[in-house]
């Protein structure tokens, strides 16, 4: 009796993990390492080295030879960018799926899995899971875009989940490899910054499926204090703002080039992110710039608002809306402080309060057309509240001024202010408070003053909360403005029991929020001293990394 040949087993599918790298030698083992431990769902890493300087290509050739799932190439030039080397990968890459890896970042245990898994149960051609920013050196984690990864879902088509535009990351997610290829879906290649908006654009413009986990599967680390601050770090010259409002216009025209509603639907949900979180990202860091930046950078973003219409801005959260219209309707730079408060998150909107000939509140009496109704038509409990704080590090005490607002302030009843400083690592108590308001005053102000024991808290940076309580029962979580003066944002030496003295540096951060470095001792002193010098010699070297 003849027997029938074994039939051939379809092999499972697989991932191939392509990293890039330039000059970063100290970190890119980590993050290769990550990839090789992701286990049988990997097939093989494609290590890219953008014609490295340094002893990148050492480290990575020591690897490849104890590591048999390590591929190394090399360009012959550097490319300027992050687009080139990813699109090498891709190009070589032999897995079903591909996924990137920056040198400088690590993938956690089972990110390739829980990916590859999501996309084969579903037929997605695209899977995306959570990214975690990580501070270092404290570790500090901040979820990014939480609200897309709350649970596992399965989106059909990109425009039934607008928030996808909020993602730009490309190193989360996990990519159909003949997807890519049959599309034509690349990164843009030589010196481009943000090239993770068009390559993400042109992926939503393809109109996968898309599967969503709710699993970390990325670790972005941020080394705010290193020498050469990545791309999204280093923002204080124009030309990253050039690059950034570059990058976000030709992300639309891919989306409303796609040739269906849904694209329309995504470009209009772009342009909405842009004015949500670039433009008050951005303008919140724009009084601490010098006058021609200030200026150059109004021209290009009001030139940039100019192509948005009216639905576009109508589609943006209130306060993106507000600094847009304020762009629109001055030529010159104008009442930047005031601007930062509303890019604060939560928006805080300061005085004056005008008002239009019918009564309808507007930014300024030289501006009534701009109306702050859709700010203002809210809970109180949402309300841009204006908070003003002073801390008095000799005293030992925090001054806090609540601002009226349109009257709904007073009708609401101040009534009590909880106050926190909250560790900024996150890995050491804080300190809470609570004080009365007073009796309001004439010009529409309540004030509060806090009793604060500074040298029960260790070293390190605190931000300062505050939760407002009223007589109507209502509660408003937000932050202080810290208000500036002579002498109140200084460094002050104040006597301390337990360890002799204490460095108190109360400060404002770039969205004007009050927050304090402490140093105790006089060790804690010296730190300081240490770290501010470095921080100036660092400012004098030459050179940045090109990715």
């Amino acid at each position: 009796m003849e027997r029938n040949s074994p039939q051939p087993q379809p092999s499972a599918p697989c991932v191939t993990v392509v990293v890039i790298g330039y000059n970063d030698a100290p970190h890119l083992a980590d993050a290769v390492r990550s990839a090789l431990a992701q286990g049988p769902a990997v097939r093989e890493v494609i290590a890219v080295d953008d014609c490295s300087t340094d002893d990148s290509l050492a480290v990575l050739h020591d690897l490849a030879g104890t590591e048999p799932l390590l591929k190394v190439l090399r360009r012959p030039a550097n490319s300027g960018g992050c687009g080139a080397p990813r699109n090498d990968g891709i190009d070589a890459a032999t897995g079903d799926y591909v996924m990137f890896l920056d040198s400088d970042d690590v993938l956690p245990p089972g990110a390739a899995e829980a990916l590859l898994t999501a996309a084969e149960r579903h037929g997605a051609e695209v899977a995306s899971g959570l990214c975690v920013r990580r501070e270092l050196p404290s570790g500090r984690e901040v979820p990014w875009q939480p609200e897309l990864y709350r649970k596992p879902a399965l989106v059909a088509r990109p425009e039934l989940r607008p928030r996808l535009v909020h993602d730009t990351l490309c190193v989360n997610k996990l990519y159909r490899t003949d997807f890519l290829r049959e599309h034509a879906v690349r990164f843009p290649e030589g010196r481009f910054l943000y090239e993770d908006f068009v390559f993400g654009a042109r992926v939503l413009a393809a109109a996968p499926r898309i599967a969503l986990v709710p699993d970390p599967v990325y670790v972005w680390h941020v080394r705010r204090s290193a020498a050469k601050l990545s791309i999204s770090l280093d923002r204080s010259g124009i030309a990253n703002w050039k690059a950034r409002v570059g990058a976000h216009r030709q992300a639309v025209d891919i989306l409303r080039a796609s040739g269906d509603s849904g694209g329309k639907a995504l470009a209009r949900a772009a342009r909405a992110k842009f004015l949500d979180h670039s433009l008050r990202m951005y303008t919140r860091e724009l009084p601490a710039r010098g006058t021609a930046y200030q200026r150059e950078w109004w021209a290009l973003t009001r030139a940039y608002l100019t192509e948005f219409d009216t639905a576009d801005l109508e589609a943006a959260p209130a306060p993106g809306r507000v600094i847009a219209r304020v762009l629109l309707a001055s030529p010159r730079p104008r009442d930047l402080a005031r601007l930062q408060q509303v890019a604060a998150r939560p928006a805080r909107l300061a005085p004056p309060y005008a008002r239009a000939g019918d009564a309808t509140p507007v930014w300024s009496d030289d501006l009534p057309q701009i109306a702050l109704d859709h700010l203002l038509h809210r809970p109180l409990r949402l309300l841009p509240l204006a908070v003003d704080a002073e801390l008095r590090p000799r005293a030992g005490t925090l001054r806090l001024r609540l601002h009226e607002l349109y009257g709904r302030v007073a009708q609401a009843g101040p009534a009590v202010v909880d106050v926190e400083l909250v560790p900024r690592d996150g890995g050491r108590p804080g300190l809470r408070r609570t004080a009365a308001f007073g009796p309001g005053t004439p010009d529409g102000t309540w004030d509060a003053e806090v009793r604060l024991d500074l040298g029960a808290l260790d070293t390190g940076v605190f931000d300062l909360r505050v939760r407002l309580l009223f007589d109507d029962g209502t509660t408003r979580e937000t932050t202080a403005r810290a208000l500036p003066g002579p002498g109140l944002l200084r460094r002050t030496v104040v006597p301390d029991g337990r360890r002799g003295v204490l460095l108190v540096q109360p400060y404002a951060t770039q969205a004007g929020n009050l927050a304090v470095r402490l140093a105790p001792g006089a060790l804690g002193v010296a730190g300081v001293a240490r770290r501010r010098l470095g921080r100036l010699l660092r400012a004098l070297r030459p050179g940045r990394n090109a990715h």
